[in-house]
């Protein structure tokens, strides 16, 4: 058993350090936030994570796991100490570091003996060695310490199985024996464990995730030439994957990613590139297209609708940037509300777990009940989280309880013909030429 503190509540430090303590550690949570601390005090949890709550509740009852505001509790017996706060977008498009900033501070205020620090966040390449030069300038008296960069590749809806069951664990320090420590914490997972260095563990991260925004925005751009030439961008990728060298991950064609990470980080990539003196021609056409795919919703409303929507009554089925999650960061659907709230449409919206973030992010969004309350009346519904309930509705009611029976699906849950045969309009992303039912109309 270890003892380490997690600092930073949110999904990547509240899922690592419950995750740790599950494995037989003795786990303290920090964060400054007292309203998040009172709330996981009381048995509830900040974030929507499948199984977090149930796993979080049997470490706490095991006194495994613990949560505290106080940095000198936190750190008393710690061998290890994880920085898990957030990095938001700055404003050139650089990470926001202010939050690793004060951690770092307040770390090297409060240790009292040697520590292995651990950066979970997910920061741009360099970090890791200005983390250590604020402890050591924060440092009453000189104690011994090493930092070490442990990128996390959590998948929010699925961040526990991810814990449990990585592809690899990436480790990078100048302290060899150090990282060789953290390692040893991850050695019952039984996976790949990669130790480098310091620059280049926070590479593979960046990497990483600008890789697979760049999949998912080359398999939009062949969704959106399949429309012109009359070819099923969903077949397309399906022969594509059977590649070995390609494979089927990440070829879903759609509206765009979202979320915490993909924005952000190919945003701070490119921003670090540009930076110093390298030209991310690649990264910023990523950019573009992912941008142009919310568009493409717009430009479908406009085709069917006419090109002015002021009055038309528009819902969003779906407001997360992915299911069985609440985050709505960068999600697709928040900024096709905006772009037609500001277009004069009406719009309303339903998600199973996200209406609450929804609601406080865009006041002007109507919140719908459910499924049935949102369509009511609309002229068109725009798919744009692919939660599994949604493949279940009863697509006849929707089309009765519509004011006008057009679908524009966003993540190609439903399929062209069943739907055009109920009687639907129907667009899709990148499914060839409609035969759909408006040529009646």
């Amino acid at each position: 058993m270890h003892n380490i503190t997690v600092i930073g509540a949110g999904y990547v430090g509240l899922v690592t350090g419950t995750c740790f303590a599950d494995l037989g550690n003795k786990v303290c949570i920090l964060d400054v936030d007292e309203q998040k601390i009172a709330t996981l005090r009381s048995g509830g949890i900040p974030i929507y994570e499948p199984g977090l709550q149930e796993m979080v509740k049997r470490n706490v009852d095991a006194r495994r796991l613990s949560f505290t505001t106080d940095y000198a509790e936190a750190i008393a017996d710690a061998e290890f100490v994880f920085i898990a706060v957030g990095t938001p977008e700055g404003v050139d498009g650089d990470a926001d570091l202010r939050y690793v900033q004060a951690a770092a501070e307040s770390i090297a205020r409060h240790m009292k003996h040697p520590l292995i620090i651990v950066n979970k966040s997910t920061v741009p390449v360099g970090t890791g060695d200005w983390v250590a030069d604020i402890v050591r300038a924060h440092q009453p008296e000189p104690i011994e310490f090493a930092v070490v960069s442990n990128p996390e590749f959590l998948r929010e809806g699925n961040a526990i199985a991810d814990f449990m069951n990585p592809d690899r664990v990436v480790l990078g320090s100048l302290n060899r024996e150090a990282a060789e420590k953290v390692a040893r914490l991850y050695l019952s997972l039984r996976t790949p464990i990669i130790i480098t260095d310091l620059r280049t563990a926070e590479m593979i991260k960046y990497a990483s995730n600008a890789f697979l925004a760049t999949r998912i925005s080359f398999i939009n751009e062949i969704a959106n030439i399949c429309e012109h030439l009359g070819a099923n961008v969903k077949e397309v990728a399906i022969g594509m994957g059977y590649d070995k060298r390609i494979g089927h991950h990440f070829l879903d064609a759609g509206i765009g990613y979202g979320g915490s990470c993909f924005p952000k980080d190919v945003k701070a990539l490119a921003h670090m590139a540009a930076t110093h003196g390298t030209h991310p021609q690649l990264l910023k056409s990523v950019m573009d297209i992912n941008q142009h795919q919310r568009l493409q919703v717009i430009i479908k409303l406009r085709e069917v609708l006419g090109s002015q929507l002021r009055g038309k009554t528009i819902g969003l089925l779906g407001l997360a940037f992915k299911p069985n999650t609440d985050d709505i960061r960068d999600a697709p659907a928040i900024e096709i509300a905006r772009l037609l709230l500001n277009q004069g449409a009406h719009v309303k919206g339903y998600d199973p777990v996200a209406m609450h973030n929804a609601g406080e992010a865009l006041p002007s969004l109507q919140l719908a009940k459910d499924p049935y309350d949102l369509v009511t009346d609309c002229h068109a519904i725009v798919v744009c989280t692919e939660w599994n309930e949604f493949k279940h509705l009863d697509m006849a009611r929707i089309r009765d309880l519509m004011a006008y029976p057009f679908i524009v699906d966003g993540r190609n849950l439903y399929e062209p013909e069943e739907m055009r045969h109920l009687g639907f309009i129907y667009r899709g992303m990148g499914q060839g030429y409609s035969t759909d039912a408006e040529a009646s109309r």
